[in-house]
């Protein structure tokens, strides 16, 4: 009389088994549809050379600890660090993952050439600062690459764009591209780095989300 008690039993086990399945993959789960309203980057062909140099500036990682020529060139610096923590903070609660991003965007940013407020309001825009935020055509991370990049000048592993600094790395170097191919033209950049090269609406919303990143002390 005892074996029909043991069944119901062993259920509820298997069933607790699921819940604690699930409640393991559930924090992955939901950061992977952190949804974002990103546009299309374009896969194009590329001559070896241009691919070259993009692999490359790819591989060549560092870590982003800036140095710096002078001891006022620091102090702008941590200025500079402290006034952007101040601002992302309703973003980033934690200090020091908070530290961690804006170094690295600095670093990022200064290593393609690019102006670190502009790419700050890019993200901003392309994915409201979500480390694992995927848009509905698949761009992922802080600056939405395209999976594509990662086969065309990476080592094809899409996974890694949920990396820190592999995203904003990719990201930066694509933007720096956009902006050569462009001859300089940051509006025409912009437009192709979201897939709606010549429009307005995406170069508008990145100039005026920079807006809330730019320093002037």
């Amino acid at each position: 009389m005892t074996a029909p008690a043991a069944r119901p039993a062993r259920d509820a086990c298997v069933d607790r088994r699921k819940c604690l399945q699930g409640l393991l993959v559930l924090p992955g789960a939901l950061a992977f549809h952190e949804h974002a309203q990103a546009g299309r980057q374009l896969e194009e062909p590329l001559a070896d050379s241009v691919r070259g140099a993009l692999s490359s500036a790819i591989a060549n990682s560092a870590p982003p600890v800036p140095t710096f020529a002078t001891t006022e060139a620091r102090l702008s610096y941590l200025r500079w660090l402290s006034a952007m923590s101040d601002r992302l903070y309703s973003r980033k609660k934690d200090f020091n993952t908070r530290i961690e991003f804006l170094q690295t965007v600095w670093y990022e940013t200064r290593r393609a050439g690019l102006d670190t407020s502009l790419v700050l309001g890019l993200i901003q825009v392309e994915s409201a600062f979500r480390k694992f935020a995927v848009s509905s055509v698949g761009a992922r991370g802080y600056m939405q690459v395209m999976p594509f990049w990662t086969r065309v000048i990476g080592d094809g592993d899409p996974g890694k764009l949920f990396h820190m600094q592999t995203n904003l790395r990719f990201g930066c170097v694509i933007l720096r591209h956009y902006l050569d191919r462009e001859r300089g033209d940051l509006f025409m950049a912009l437009g192709r780095y979201n897939g709606s090269r010549g429009k307005s609406p995406y170069p508008n919303a990145v100039f005026g989300a920079q807006k809330r990143w730019t320093f002037a002390g």
